[in-house]
């Protein structure tokens, strides 16, 4: 989900860029929320929430080093 929404929002200038990338955040821990739910699985939730945050400030970093080489 963080791969496609940052190709989603690559074409917009740096600092417009950059704001979207909190709502990037957001909306992969609450994907993952949302599937907890609808599974109704407690098991493994915390571990999850912080693979999909960690991982997506591991795309985000590299991402913002693409926004700054870009221009």
């Amino acid at each position: 989900m963080t791969i496609l929404a940052f190709v989603a929002i690559q074409n917009l200038e740096s600092e417009q860029a950059f704001v979207w990338f909190g709502a990037i955040l957001a909306g992969s821990i609450a994907s993952v929320s949302i599937a907890h739910l609808v599974r109704a699985a407690p098991q493994g939730f915390v571990r999850e929430l912080i693979y999909a945050g960690g991982g997506s400030y591991l795309i985000l970093a590299v991402a913002s080093i693409f926004v700054f080489w870009k221009g």
